[in-house]
């Protein structure tokens, strides 16, 4: 049960994770990932794999993903005239060839220096922003700055994914089903689909329907503040359609789970949420944080992996399942030696 009147505070959401069970690598086959069930009504919890994730969908119900593709961020460079190496993360473009980047070290880099990724990859630091990153317009060869960007980028892996970035992680960081360019952290829920798993999916008699939410960097930073009504999220593109605004009104119309594959899907469901069952298509920004107490309005199961302690990712499905079930599950899945974060098992909640 969700206390409604308790008010939580940051530590509320504390939990020991050693390291050695957070995910290095992904799973030799995606669909091969354990999958924890948690039963929000009964408290109970069974342990599965992944491939038997249409147990828990029944015909007609709608399954909703993030269409989000990662795009390879991380990029290297060096300073003209210095030779200093530094590395330059792409957030976000503000305008045709103009963006918004982190860079490291910092300190070493500053309006007016002109950064070389090869000889045909410039970039000329124009600006400083109010987060600590810089803004950048980049020179290049060519007419597509994507391509150039797919040739020597590298996959944004999380912070703590100890180890470079290989080939492997360009297809394995990112969801069979990944479509619009713009994320720089995969929803990672999805990983664990493979194109196989869709066609059971469809079998079953489900329906599929995408939303797009481009994961910024904000997604692994951590909240500051021990209240929680003090946290500010980090503004995120999302999407939803016509096509998949029609899906959702027809399915709680008759009265069909709608099931959220991932936290980044369940921000982007919950933001068009109104009043009523009717929603309408949107786009936009959207910082909602979803913590408890909160009353879900869209989402009836979700699908996810397991998250970082005092992260809001943890706080978004402890307001699903409520807290002391959540600790449970958790202390269960370090018991049972379950995997941890991005590349790690999944959940879902039901």
């Amino acid at each position: 049960m969700i206390d409604k009147k308790k008010k939580y505070k940051l530590g509320d959401f504390n939990y020991r994770l050693p390291k050695k069970f957070i995910a290095q690598h992904p799973h030799s086959r995606r669909d091969f990932s354990r999958l924890m069930v948690v039963n929000r009504s009964t408290g109970k919890i069974e342990h599965r794999k992944f491939l038997n994730i249409t147990d828990y969908m029944r015909k007609n119900d709608l399954m909703v993903v993030n269409n989000t593709k990662v795009f390879p961020a991380r990029l290297f460079a060096t300073k003209d005239r210095t030779a200093a190496k530094v590395e330059v993360f792409l957030l976000r473009e503000l305008a045709h060839d103009l963006w918004e980047v982190m860079v490291k070290p910092a300190r070493k880099v500053r309006i007016g220096n002109k950064l070389k990724f090869t000889p045909k990859l410039m970039c000329d630091v124009i600006d400083n922003t109010v987060s600590g990153g810089r803004v950048v317009r980049f020179e290049y060869d060519g007419n597509n700055f994507h391509s150039v960007i797919d040739r020597i980028g590298t996959s944004p892996l999380p912070p703590y994914i100890d180890r470079d970035a290989s080939v492997k992680d360009k297809k394995r960081y990112q969801t069979v089903y990944a479509k619009e360019r713009g994320a720089v952290a995969a929803p990672t829920a999805g990983l664990h689909f493979t194109e196989g798993l869709i066609k059971k999916v469809k079998d079953k008699g489900a329906k599929i329907e995408n939303v797009t939410l481009h994961i910024g960097l904000g997604t692994f930073r951590p909240v500051q503040v021990e209240d929680l009504n003090r946290h500010q999220m980090d503004s995120e593109y999302f999407e939803v359609s016509p096509k998949t605004s029609m899906a959702i009104n027809q399915a709680k119309k008759r009265h069909r789970k709608i099931i959220a594959v991932g936290t980044s899907t369940v921000r982007a469901l919950e933001t068009i949420a109104i009043s009523g069952f009717q929603v309408t298509p949107k786009r936009g920004w959207t910082d909602k944080f979803i913590y408890p107490p909160y009353e879900y309005k869209m989402v009836d199961k979700m699908i996810t992996n397991f998250h970082a302690p005092k992260s809001t990712l943890f706080m978004m499905i402890s307001a699903f399942a409520g807290r002391k079930l959540i600790k449970k599950a958790y202390r269960e899945a370090i018991k049972e030696n379950y995997r941890f974060l991005s590349y790690g098992d999944a959940m879902i909640i039901i």
